[in-house]
């Protein structure tokens, strides 16, 4: 889909990127990384041509940028930044349907895609009428993200989109986005400094240094064999732990699990299911276990839902900090799915800890 070949960029007589050949395959999402200065930005950035190559050449879809008008190129390119660059003065509905508006889209065909990139980044219709002042940091991304997608672009480019916001939506914003590449599958280029973002969104990382390319292939690869000291050093001393946030929780799903109405609780002797989800007023709020309970320990405890992207490493610490034994894993299209233990999943990094030390 985007191939470099020897590609470079010089300011005078420094480079900022120094032959760069490689390809970012179609409907994947391919992270770069690497330390402030590597040349990150600028690579995101010469495949739309805000900035241009001083040697060699970059090819979409097999035909140069160079061979492409300059304007058409870039409206025919999803753009999403870290401040995000809605336009103060405009309302969610014009910031949105920009492109669409540049592209010669009709009223009807428009709006009806602005309603569409509402659903899909789950913020509800009155929030067209707000101005980007009125949303929250996160809520602000989700738009921006909504921007770039309007005009049904191929390829999205975003550089560090996610950095400016605080940790707890930072996360939320990662796992939406996983959520819509599963439908869209956009071929995405994302720009990070975040070894964990990088290995969590990435189906392949570019690692980058002094402009020049170090090792470009899938996390695992990258994780069980990185190619050299700055690489090791980039991902850190725990990367034992990392190698846990390529794990799916949606992997080890236990599904012995039952729905049933809180005055059910006192037969649930004679049911098979070892976990209960409670149901109060058409709601699941709460769960109980069933060797617990049993046992006179007849305690209520309060969900911890995760959506079925959500990995090990993410999941075992959420639970530690809830001091809860399990989280219950709904999907947004098939509801409930099953839960994960916290000791089967200390088991699982236990047995990865004793692989790793053979």
């Amino acid at each position: 889909m985007i191939e470099f070949k020897n590609v470079s960029k010089r300011y005078k007589e420094s480079f900022v990127v120094k032959n760069l050949s490689f390809e970012f395959n179609i409907g994947e999402i391919s992270i770069i990384i690497g330390p402030s200065g590597c040349g990150k930005t600028t690579t995101l950035k010469m495949i739309n041509k805000l900035i241009e190559p001083t040697q060699g050449e970059i090819f979409i879809n097999k035909k140069s940028i160079f061979d492409f008008d300059e304007i058409s190129l870039r409206r025919s390119i999803g753009y999403v930044i870290q401040e995000v660059g809605l336009f103060p003065h405009y309302t969610i509905f014009q910031n949105i349907s920009l492109i669409p508006n540049l592209l010669g889209w009709n009223k009807k065909k428009i709006e009806k895609r602005v309603y569409e990139m509402m659903e899909l980044i789950n913020l509800p219709l009155d929030y067209l009428n707000k101005y980007p002042k009125e949303l929250s940091g996160g809520e602000k991304q989700r738009v921006g993200v909504a921007r770039a997608l309007a005009g049904d672009p191929d390829i999205l480019l975003m550089d560090e989109p996610f950095g400016a916001i605080d940790p707890i939506n930072r996360k939320a914003l990662q796992d939406f986005f996983i959520e819509i590449q599963k439908t869209l599958k956009k071929t995405v280029v994302f720009v990070t400094h975040d070894i964990i973002e990088a290995i969590k969104l990435g189906d392949k990382i570019l690692v980058m240094k002094e402009g020049s390319m170090v090792q470009f292939d899938k996390p695992e690869n990258i994780l069980k064999n990185p190619k050299n000291s700055f690489v090791e050093e980039l991902l850190g001393g725990n990367r034992k732990l990392l190698v846990m946030s390529l794990k799916k929780v949606s992997n080890f799903l236990k599904k012995d699990f039952k729905i049933i109405e809180k005055s059910e609780l006192e037969k649930i002797e004679n049911f098979n299911e070892s976990v209960f989800l409670i149901k109060d007023q058409d709601k699941v709020i709460n769960y109980v276990l069933k060797d617990e309970f049993l046992k006179g320990r007849k305690c209520i405890r309060n969900i911890i839902l995760i959506n079925e992207n959500e990995n090990l490493l993410e999941t075992i610490i959420l639970l530690l900090n809830k001091g809860e034994k399990i989280a219950i894993v709904k999907c947004m299209e098939r509801g409930f799915m099953g839960y994960v233990r916290l000791d089967d999943m200390i088991k699982i990094f236990e047995k990865e800890d004793e692989l790793s030390n053979k």
